[in-house]
């Protein structure tokens, strides 16, 4: 009887100091963070909701812990208000140490009310040690201060070393800056923007995310495809940098695109593009069944069709992308342009029968090039040509069939890139326009 008054005694006067120090949030961004920490805050209020109903005082104890180092990464937040990797990583050694994931990865990802016996879960080893055994350490309610001292100053420690551990992703930093700035303007997507961009550790795991949305199915559940993308991106480091340099090429080349936020969740042919990497490398790996399924769902989505055996360079834009069709023997450069309705077919039903497409290279809309043909380095394809030869590098090939400009015994030089120009216009032979 003595243990419990005790123990609902400490739990009213506890309970009275949370009701006076309600979470504070970040003015840098993290209110937008605010339906993960509520949701850890009301966890930790149920938790010692039930610990005033039980007769041990264990998880009562528990429960203030869970309290205190929720109190301890609120303050770290705050006094780093201006250091955003910081917070970021403050809440993510929280929040995993408590078995959550904010991220919300997938449709089916949400995880169930957090236990505070769960804390050891988490990735920050180092906070395991006062949550191993509670009650076998002779934890005294009166001591909660100093053990405070030592999880805040654990979890600062756990910040330092990640902040020298983790290699910082500018580009990821500003997809993030990005979209808050777009929920900010338009609250109507802010959940959309949170679940989408903001909730995830990384570019590559917001791409699986959203590239799993897009192409389950009832019989292809978006937690499978999850999991899968995850899995090869984070094995293949080429990946990685080739989404990376898509969406740089993206931005720079498309007045279309406003934004890196935009390319990502927008723009279906750099989807399209990333899928097909992820085809690619399965069809490497010898699983065809998958790859080739990837590929049928891409084309039944993006209404985009790439062979899973394919070979693409990286910092490619796939403009509007609709009708695109890439054969299985095709090899298409680094730093390629290509629109829409573009096909690069073969000829024959064996061996190498598809064309090869050189860095820096236009490909105007509605072209059709078949053939194991060579385009060189920097050659620019009118729109709606009908390529069936080799163009020379640097050379501008246009009309059906298909001739170089200026002859082709000295056709005309191209001085600059036209992928990057992207200027489709036809000089030195007519007012024609791509």
């Amino acid at each position: 009887m003595e243990s419990l008054a005790f123990t609902t005694l400490a739990a009213t006067s506890f309970s009275s100091r949370i009701s006076n120090s309600q979470p504070k949030f970040c003015p840098e961004g993290c209110v937008k963070c605010s339906p993960v920490s509520l949701s850890l805050w009301s966890s930790f209020l149920s938790s010692l909701k039930r610990s005033e109903c039980s007769s041990s005082s264990t998880s009562f104890r528990e429960s203030l812990l869970y309290g205190e180092q929720f109190k301890a990464v609120e303050k770290v937040c705050t006094v780093r208000t201006n250091r955003r990797i910081s917070m970021r990583s403050a809440r993510v050694a929280f929040v995993d140490q408590c078995g959550s994931d904010n991220s919300r990865d997938s449709n089916a990802h949400m995880t169930n009310e957090q236990d505070p016996k769960r804390l050891t879960n988490g990735h920050a080893t180092s906070i395991q040690a006062p949550m191993e055994d509670v009650s076998a350490r002779g934890m005294e309610l009166n001591g909660i201060s100093s053990n405070r001292v030592t999880t805040s100053s654990v979890v600062e420690k756990t910040i330092v070393t990640e902040k020298k551990n983790v290699d910082v992703d500018e580009l990821w930093l500003e997809i993030i800056a990005e979209a808050r700035l777009e929920s900010e303007k338009e609250p109507a997507l802010a959940s959309y923007f949170y679940s989408s961009v903001i909730s995830h550790k990384s570019l590559e795991r917001a791409l699986a995310f959203h590239l799993s949305n897009k192409l389950s199915n009832p019989t292809l559940l978006s937690t499978q495809l999850f999991g899968l993308i995850v899995d090869i991106f984070n094995s293949d480091v080429a990946i990685r940098r080739a989404i990376r340099e898509d969406l740089r090429a993206v931005r720079v080349k498309d007045p279309a695109c406003s934004s890196y936020c935009h390319c990502l969740l927008y723009f279906k042919g750099f989807l399209a593009c990333q899928a097909y990497r992820v085809s690619h490398w399965l069809w490497n790996n010898d699983r065809p069944s998958l790859a080739f399924l990837m590929q049928s769902r891409v084309s039944e989505v993006f209404h985009v069709d790439i062979h899973p055996a394919a070979t693409i360079g990286s910092g490619v834009l796939f403009d509007h992308a609709t009708g695109l069709v890439v054969g299985e023997t095709a090899i298409i450069g680094s730093n390629v342009s290509i629109l829409h309705n573009v096909t690069l077919g073969g000829t024959g039903l064996l061996g190498d029968r598809h064309p090869k497409i050189g860095d820096g290279v236009l490909i105007g809309a509605g072209a059709i090039l078949l053939g194991n043909i060579v385009i060189g380095e920097g050659a620019k394809i009118g729109s709606g040509s009908l390529v069936l030869i080799d163009v020379p590098p640097h050379t501008t090939a246009v009309g059906n069939p298909a001739r170089l400009i200026g002859g082709k015994q000295s056709p005309t030089k191209l001085k600059d890139i036209p992928s990057e120009t992207m200027d489709h216009t036809i000089k030195g032979w007519s007012d024609y326009v791509i």
